[in-house]
């Protein structure tokens, strides 16, 4: 059975990465260069507040996915930005419509810092990790979804990717089975699942 497609049509984080971690992606985080994540700043220059809003509004359009609708949610994005530039979540966010858009490059560089901003969140390395893929670093992108698990357990999304990374690059391990029984048990979707339960009679 054919993997689901999930490169360039189902990326993580958008709605999940909003106001509920505000808090763990300032924390820790203070500059002085807007280029460098991790040098001083004074809390004056961050308004966080402002980006948690405009990243919220950003959301339903990012929702609806039109091209009109993909440009306001950029615009909102960019602005949180310019209110905090160490709102891991407007990163993440704006990453997803690079990614959509084939931006490859910004997309990369957007959930890298996302990935450093929100360092126990999975989404992050989710994206990445399909970034890489799309620019044909399969290597890359198994050992990005690998950290992803790394830092929750069982996470479907990062399940999802590596198992059919692994098996579309003939590279399947000992650790492939898992996975799959992870994806036919939790899969996103019953294409998922029933994609996994197919790969298993054959892995095992």
């Amino acid at each position: 059975m054919k993997a689901p497609r999930d490169i360039n049509s189902v990326f993580c984080g958008a709605a999940l990465i909003a106001l509920a971690l505000a808090a763990a992606s300032t924390a820790g985080c203070s500059i002085a260069k807007r280029t460098d994540p991790y040098a001083p700043v004074s809390e004056g220059a961050r308004d966080t507040q402002k980006a948690i809003s405009l990243n919220n509004e950003a959301l339903p359009y990012m929702d609806k996915g039109d091209l009109s609708s993909m440009n306001k949610a950029e615009d909102l994005l960019r602005q949180a930005l310019a209110a905090d530039l160490y709102f891991g979540p407007a990163h993440n966010n704006l990453g997803v419509i690079y990614l959509q858009e084939g931006k490859l490059f910004e997309a990369a560089g957007e959930f890298e810092w996302a990935r450093r901003l929100l360092p126990g969140h999975p989404d992050p390395r989710v994206n990445l990790a399909m970034t890489l893929e799309s620019a044909g670093r399969s290597d890359d992108a198994m050992a990005t979804y690998r950290t992803a698990l790394e830092i929750y357990p069982d996470y479907v999304a990062a399940a999802q990717g590596l198992a059919r990374l692994q098996l579309k690059s003939g590279k399947a391990d000992e650790r492939t089975p898992a996975l799959l029984r992870v994806v036919a048990m939790q899969g996103e979707t019953q294409e998922w699942r029933d994609w996994a339960k197919g790969e298993l009679t054959r892995v095992r």
